[in-house]
């Protein structure tokens, strides 16, 4: 009796243990695909970005496949099979677009192959059933896809995974890639080693780029792109679209800072209005050389005032004596700027009378009209002993 209960005391004892160890080792696998810190950058794919399919030697394809992007081929030439497949982009054939989106290609290659992992699969192993967070994920041979793979952004929409896959990716049919909590199609790279190819009706998410080649069977689709370096991509009644993600590098600088601001602002309000308009007017008009000028400039001055009579003398008499020596430079200044009492200086005025030299204008005895000066000067006559017109 006392045998039977410790036997049983000890097949339990050995049950617990081995569950233990079980979930243990669970736990342990579980985390060890849990990456503490996401290291994984997006891949710059430069002209390749276009593309939906390239290959480096052809494209063949079956059936109405669907192309949303461009398709090309290069160094290779051979393109078969559109119709009746179709593409909604351009298509470039051993041309220099193709040619450069090859070369481009390469260098993103490269870039995704480099990255530091983050986690390394088993390998070879399946990634169905996991759960992945945004990292580099390593496997340094082949790795295979059966079921769904969910990758889990955990709410950030720019979360990045990178894939590298020493030799082979295989997926069995109606396989998928699951994205949630915002993980976007465009920030997922599969670097393959060898070549890609995805079983029947897969639902695939994110860019291959695979050394040699890509191949697709019947109704798999990928949201992303089909990128082969050296070898060929074969079609067969697929669905292939560009993935879209969202942008943050747009609006705001150009309609706020350039436009709004500098144009209208400072140049056209501040400088033309106030400064060249207002100040030129006002000074030109005001003022004691305001009001000389004035007298010849502005209305009537041609013909009148103290300047005036040196214009009109000058202008039609004799150029030299009578205009300029008799009512400018005596007449006209003294009497304008004294104004009262100083004023029958304007008398000597009539020294325009020699203007009469000039034989071809007589007309220059207006220049008299500046003795009205002594009106100004008529209570000043007993200053000066007796009066002007005496």
């Amino acid at each position: 009796m006392t045998l039977n209960i410790s036997g049983a005391l000890n097949w339990r004892a050995i049950s617990t243990w081995v569950a233990t160890v079980v979930f243990i080792v669970a736990a342990a696998i579980t985390t060890s695909l849990l990456p503490a810190h996401a290291i994984a950058t997006a891949v710059p794919l430069g002209t390749a970005s276009s593309f939906a399919v390239l290959g480096g030697q052809s494209v063949t394809n079956t059936g109405p496949s669907a192309i949303t992007g461009d398709l090309g081929v290069s160094p290779g030439s051979s393109i078969t099979g559109f119709p009746p497949g179709l593409v909604s982009g351009a298509i470039h054939q051993a041309d220099a677009v193709a040619l450069q989106a090859q070369t481009d290609l390469t260098t993103a290659y490269n870039n995704a192959a480099s990255q530091a992992t983050n986690v390394t699969l088993t390998s070879p192993g399946d990634l169905g059933g996991l759960t992945l967070v945004p990292g580099v994920y390593t496997a340094s041979s082949s790795i295979d896809l059966t079921g769904t793979l969910t990758l889990d952004a955990q709410g950030n929409p720019n979360a990045v995974w990178v894939f590298q896959v020493g030799s082979t990716l295989t997926t069995a049919s109606a396989s998928r890639v699951l994205l949630i909590n915002g993980a976007a199609p465009c920030n997922v790279y599969w670097q393959i080693g060898s070549s890609a190819t995805l079983g029947t009706n897969t639902t695939f998410v994110g860019n291959i780029l695979a050394l040699t080649s890509i191949g697709l069977n019947t109704s798999a689709s990928i949201d992303g792109r089909a990128l082969a370096r050296n070898g060929s991509v074969t079609l067969d009644t697929n669905r292939i679209t560009l993935p879209s993600c969202p942008t943050t590098t747009t609006g705001g600088t150009t309609a706020g800072t350039t436009t709004a601001g500098t144009t209208a602002g400072t140049t056209t309000a501040g400088t033309t209005a106030g400064t060249t308009t207002a100040g030129t007017t006002g000074s030109t008009t005001g003022g004691l050389l305001g009001g000389v000028l004035g007298g010849v400039l502005t209305t009537g001055g041609t013909t009148s005032g103290l300047l005036g009579g040196a214009v009109a003398g000058n202008t039609t008499g004799s150029t030299t004596a009578g205009g300029i020596t008799g009512a400018s430079a005596i007449g006209g200044i003294t009497g304008a700027t004294t104004g009262g009492n100083h004023g029958e200086h304007g008398d000597h005025g009539g020294h325009g009378d020699h203007g009469e030299h000039g034989e071809h204008g007589e007309h220059g005895e207006h220049g008299d009209h500046g003795e009205h000066g002594e009106q100004g000067c008529s209570p000043c006559d007993d200053k000066w002993g007796e009066p002007v017109n005496s």
